[in-house]
C-alpha cells in the first residue's frame, strides 16, 4: 500500500497570502479519501490549517489517516508555515485520538449550554443594567485594545493587531449598541460597576444559531468574589429574554479558572481547537 496526496484542483488564493488547496488521498493512485489544507493571511500569522480529513469507511483503521495528515503537514511546511491548527468535533472520538497521536494539543474549545426555562436569579446585592451610549464608547476603546493585545501575544504585529481588532468589532457591532440582537450589560455591586458581559445571537457552528457570549470580564478589583459566575447568570437571563434556548461561548484552555467555571455551570464542549508546531 502506498498512500499519497494528489491535488484535486488548483490552489485557491486569498487576501494577503492566504490560500486553500484540496487533495485526494490515494492508495496506489486510487482515491480513498480527501484532505483540505489552508494558510491564514500573513497579517494573522500565516499559520497552516488542516481544514478537513476524510478516509472512506471501507478502508479506515489502516493508518491512511495518519499518513495523509503527515503528508498535509509536509505541504504546509513547504508553504513556510511553522504551526498547524485544526478543529475536531467533541463527539468525534476517533479524530481526537488521531490528533493526539500526531502531537496536536488543545488551544481552546467551544462550549454550549441548554438553558433552564426559568431565568436564574442574581446573587443578593447584585443587579445588572444595559450600557449607556457614553459608556459603550469608552468600553469599545478598551475592548478593542484588549483584543489587539491578545493578538500580539500570538505573534501578530502591533499595527496589524489593532487593525484586526477594529475590523472584528466593526463586523460584530456595526451599529454599536443598536446592533440587532446585541446586548451589553454591566454588573452592579453597591453602585459600582463590577464587570460586563456581551451577548448576541450568533451562528456558532454552521446551522447552529444560539445566544453567544462574545466577551465577559470582571474588573480586577472585584475578582475572586464570584462575580464571574454572576455575569454568566446574567448572560443566561439575556439569552432567555431574547428567546434563545441555548448559550454558547469560546474559552482558551489555558484559562483554567474560566474553563472550570463554565463546566460547573453546565457547559459542554462542542468543538476542540487544536494546534501543533511544525
Amino acid at each position: 500500500m502506498t498512500t499519497t496526496l494528489r491535488p484535486s484542483g488548483p490552489i485557491q488564493p486569498g487576501a494577503d497570502g492566504a490560500q486553500d488547496h484540496a487533495y485526494d488521498v490515494c492508495d496506489n493512485g486510487r482515491p480513498v479519501g480527501a484532505v483540505e489544507i489552508g494558510m491564514e493571511p500573513r497579517s494573522a500569522g500565516a499559520a497552516g490549517l488542516l481544514r478537513s480529513l476524510r478516509i472512506d469507511e471501507p478502508v479506515r483503521r489502516r493508518g491512511r489517516g495518519t499518513i495523509a495528515a503527515l503528508a498535509a503537514e509536509e505541504v504546509l511546511r513547504g508553504w513556510g508555515c511553522t504551526q498547524v491548527r485544526t478543529e475536531v468535533p467533541a463527539a468525534d472520538t476517533a479524530a481526537r485520538r488521531l490528533a493526539s497521536a500526531l502531537g496536536y494539543t488543545e488551544r481552546s474549545r467551544n462550549m454550549i449550554k441548554s438553558l433552564p426555562s426559568v431565568p436564574p436569579a442574581l446573587p443578593d446585592g447584585l443587579t445588572a443594567r444595559p450600557m449607556t451610549p457614553g459608556e459603550y464608547a469608552r468600553w469599545e476603546d478598551r475592548a478593542v485594545a484588549a483584543y489587539a493585545e491578545s493578538l500580539i501575544t500570538r505573534g501578530v504585529s502591533e499595527e496589524t493587531a489593532l487593525q484586526l481588532a477594529r475590523t472584528s468589532h466593526s463586523r460584530h457591532l456595526p451599529d454599536g449598541l443598536a446592533t440587532e440582537g446585541t446586548h451589553l450589560h454591566f454588573l452592579i455591586h453597591e453602585g459600582e460597576t463590577a464587570g460586563y458581559v456581551w451577548v448576541a445571537r450568533f451562528e456558532m457552528h454552521p446551522g447552529l444559531l444560539v445566544g453567544y457570549v462574545f466577551d465577559v470580564e470582571v474588573h480586577e478589583e472585584f475578582r475572586g468574589r464570584g462575580y464571574g459566575r454572576a455575569l454568566m447568570l446574567q448572560a443566561e437571563r439575556i439569552a432567555l429574554a431574547a428567546g434563545d434556548e441555548r448559550l454558547g461561548l469560546h474559552v482558551v484552555t489555558a484559562n483554567t479558572p474560566a474553563l472550570r467555571l463554565y463546566e460547573s455551570l453546565g457547559y459542554e464542549p462542542t468543538r476542540y481547537n487544536l494546534t501543533k508546531q511544525l
